[in-house]
């Protein structure tokens, strides 16, 4: 998660996905738009991984990244070799960012969310508390009135978000904020004919 602290926040830019070849280079799955930026010899990276994972509470340095076959591969100081590449397999990298930076489109902080007011059809239906990272995508956990909902951080859910207004408009699919009531969908249903006494 994300923190701030004296105008700098954490900025999730990618994950390590797979070791690649023998001498330590480790394939990326980049959460940016801008690599050249981000990923230039010297940047340090924190590492979001598991507690009892080796890597806990360290970083990467990198040394340089290269493109094999349109995907980026990572090469990072003191990785040297394939078993020390595996041993960081699915860690997420996240670099300090000054508030000022401009961000890019559709991305956000996430304090910059949390506490947002999350509206669907211009009625307000809960909170968002807090912001969930996984690798497929962003999660974020709305506190409504009797429970928390994950909603997924995609365009075609999340049709904006006003930081200025703290608002959030979102459109999802039926069900995510409610439970179908069964009753209430056979009271819906057009009632069957009653059928004619037999002579």
């Amino acid at each position: 998660m994300a923190g701030k602290k004296k105008g700098i926040t954490q900025l999730r830019v990618g994950r390590l996905t797979k070791a690649h070849g023998l001498k330590g280079a480790i394939k990326l799955e980049l959460f940016t738009d801008e690599p050249d930026r981000r990923f230039v010899p010297g940047a340090s990276f924190s590492l979001q991984v598991p507690t009892d994972s080796e890597w806990h509470g360290k970083s990467l340095e990198l040394h340089e990244l290269r493109w094999y076959n349109g995907h980026p591969v990572g090469f990072f100081v003191g990785i040297a070799d394939r078993t020390a590449a595996e041993s960081l397999a699915k860690a997420i990298l996240w670099v300090d960012s000054n508030d000022a930076e401009e961000l890019e489109d559709d991305a956000w902080y996430d304090h910059q969310l949390v506490g947002l007011d999350v509206r669907r059809d211009g009625a307000s239906v809960g909170q968002v508390i807090r912001v969930e990272h996984f690798p497929a995508q962003d999660l974020l956990v709305v506190k409504t009135e009797d429970a928390e909902v994950l909603v997924p951080l995609v365009k075609a859910i999340v049709a904006e978000v006003d930081l200025e207004a703290g608002i959030v408009s979102i459109t999802p699919p039926n069900g995510l904020f409610e439970e179908v009531d069964e009753a209430q969908v056979e009271a819906d249903a057009p009632a069957a004919e009653p059928k004619a006494d037999a002579e």
